[in-house]
């Protein structure tokens, strides 16, 4: 019998004095059998960069055609692909010629052989690529419950998660 995915909840604040961007969103992530507990929390992070009410966490690993998180239009039409982790090549570059804005959210020891091994992207105007610390994402777990309450601020550039018991500060590098 396959395993089945495991059901997470989030209610995330997100007060980011920079950008001028509050608001409360309510998300329900499933968690893949293959995937890590780092994984789900990165995720959370990639809709916390993007947020939007439109924004969709999608069947990623259950589905290779789409990504982490999309964001359609009133018509149907893509307009946000967002990729986590260390994405083929030739699927950022098919996101890029159908979406107006593409971004990647790496993290991990080998992002930076995965990013000089993928020097096309370099030469897509609309691909963001950002690389979260190692530090971040071994912190990241702590927050993690099957029903989290996590509040993120952001101020001159530094980004904390809180959580019930703990809080990280995040560290964002933006790559392309």
């Amino acid at each position: 019998m396959a395993l089945k995915a495991t059901i997470y909840k989030a209610d995330l604040n997100i007060a980011n004095m920079d950008t001028h961007q509050y608001g409360d969103y309510q998300l329900t992530m499933a968690l893949h059998p293959s995937e890590t507990i780092e994984r789900l929390m990165v995720r959370i992070l990639a809709y916390a960069r993007f947020a939007d009410d439109a924004l969709e966490f999608t069947k990623d690993l259950f589905e290779t055609d789409e990504p982490a998180l999309w964001q359609k239009d009133l018509t149907g039409q893509l307009i946000k692909w967002i990729e986590v982790g260390s994405p083929d090549e030739d699927k950022v570059k098919k996101a890029s010629a159908r979406c107006k804005q593409v971004a990647v959210v790496t993290y991990g020891n080998s992002v930076d052989e995965w990013y000089k091994r993928n020097s096309k992207l370099k030469t897509l105007s609309n691909v963001q690529v950002w690389k979260l610390s190692t530090a971040t994402t071994e912190a990241l777990p702590q927050l993690c419950a099957r029903t989290m309450q996590l509040q993120l601020n952001v101020m001159d550039g530094e980004w904390t998660i809180i959580g019930d018991d703990a809080q990280v500060l995040v560290e964002w590098e933006q790559l392309q």
